[in-house]
């Protein structure tokens, strides 16, 4: 007997599924116990040339009218992606799904819609595309009060920053390089502005918070597209290279979450990632700090998480005490965040006078290490000090 699937959308990851069940059938029917078997299709788009042209259905009611245990929703948005899974999950169809929107905007209410159903949402691939983290914090870090995430989330935007490092173009002709090569999007925002970022950062907080929902739009989002050669060459020459980190601290009364680009100094393990790789650094007060890296996009690295995702559905495994909470807690207000920022001035002493007791360090003839300063305060200490710019510093 074998426990049938769907896969709601053909794209790029949905066919990647389709051939990762497929390849690995043998092995996954071992591992289950049963054969995973992809029976329906389900796309507004024909795909003649596709081995799987005969399984493609437009008419959802064949889908979920038929003997569906688990849906692969790989639709992408809000919109149909929501309609289907609110479906699949209200008739007790397990949906296994890699759409970080949907998860950190609808999160708390298809999470609970799973449960009383008695099925599974599970979406693993939605953080670290093909890097194991959703499990690994629900599971092998459940003895752990997380500390602190900080994470190089998104592909896209790693590659833009490391062409530019390595070869010295602007943001401009790397972002096109980045598109040329399948990297960007035609219309590359959710990249480059750090929205991509935000939303996975919402779904680690979230794990991380114990279910306390952190929704997205609370979450300050910083993108890349203002950071220039000369900000590259600047970040060399302090031993720091540029990465947009998503970050999640405990924080002594409300958790501190944003986006932000940073200067990683070469110590930090995010140093030497580079081009589409991604990797997230958790503490935890017993574990201490553990890396998680890998290829963070892509057909089969992504496909690989959502398949381990249909086989934890198909193994009838409940999902781990993942309940969210119906309504957004806060966080820190972004002024209120206490940062280490790296200040680029002319004059380091005018800094540090300007800084007025904070600890300084300098770190070249024009880079000056503040520490502990909130960000409501920054803008006043670059303009007293005649300062070029800030940025985060991550050590």
């Amino acid at each position: 007997m074998a426990i049938n699937v769907a896969i709601m959308g053909f794209g790029t990851v949905g066919s990647g599924v389709a051939e990762t069940l497929d390849i690995n059938k043998e092995i996954i029917a071992k591992r289950v116990g049963e054969e995973i078997n992809v029976k329906y299709i389900l796309d507004i788009r024909d795909f003649p040339d596709s081995r799987f042209a005969g399984l493609v259905t437009h008419n959802a009611d064949e889908v979920f009218d038929s003997d569906i245990l688990i849906a692969v929703e790989t639709i992408g948005g809000v919109r149909i992606a929501y309609e289907y899974t609110k479906r699949a999950l209200s008739l007790g169809i397990s949906v296994v799904t890699s759409n970080k929107e949907l998860v950190s905007t609808h999160g708390p209410e298809l999470i609970k819609i799973a449960q009383e159903n008695n099925c599974c949402y599970l979406f693993e691939a939605a953080v670290g595309g093909g890097i194991p983290i959703i499990r690994p914090l629900y599971k092998c870090l459940a003895a752990n009060k997380i500390t602190k995430i900080a994470g190089i989330v998104n592909g896209t935007t790693n590659y833009i920053l490391s062409q530019m490092k390595d070869e010295g173009i602007d943001f401009d002709t790397a972002l096109k390089q980045a598109q040329d090569n399948g990297f960007a999007e035609a219309n590359p925002s959710a990249d480059i502005d750090g929205i991509d970022a935000q939303r996975k950062i919402s779904i680690l907080s979230t794990i991380a918070n114990d279910g306390a929902y952190i929704a997205p739009d609370k979450i300050s989002a910083e993108g890349i597209s203002a950071i220039t050669t000369d900000d590259m060459e600047f970040a060399a020459s302090v031993g720091c290279d540029i990465k947009l980190i998503a970050l999640y601290e405990a924080g002594e009364d409300l958790p501190i979450v944003y986006v932000a680009p940073a200067l990683v100094d070469k110590s930090n393990l995010l140093y030497n990632v580079n081009g589409v790789f991604n990797a997230i650094m958790v503490d935890g007060n017993s574990l201490g700090q553990a890396m998680f890296y890998g290829q963070g996009a892509g057909t089969l690295p992504t496909a690989s998480a959502v398949c381990g995702d249909v086989i934890e559905a198909a193994l009838g495994n409940p999902p781990e005490a993942r309940a969210w909470t119906d309504e957004s807690v806060d966080i820190t207000p972004y002024d209120e965040i206490k940062a280490d920022i790296v200040i680029r001035a002319d004059v380091p002493a005018k800094v540090i006078d300007a800084a007025e007791g904070l600890e300084c360090e300098v770190l070249s003839d024009e880079a000056i290490l503040v520490k502990g300063i909130k960000h409501k305060d920054i803008d006043a200490l670059v303009s007293k000090a005649e300062a070029k710019s800030w940025m985060h510093y991550l050590k």
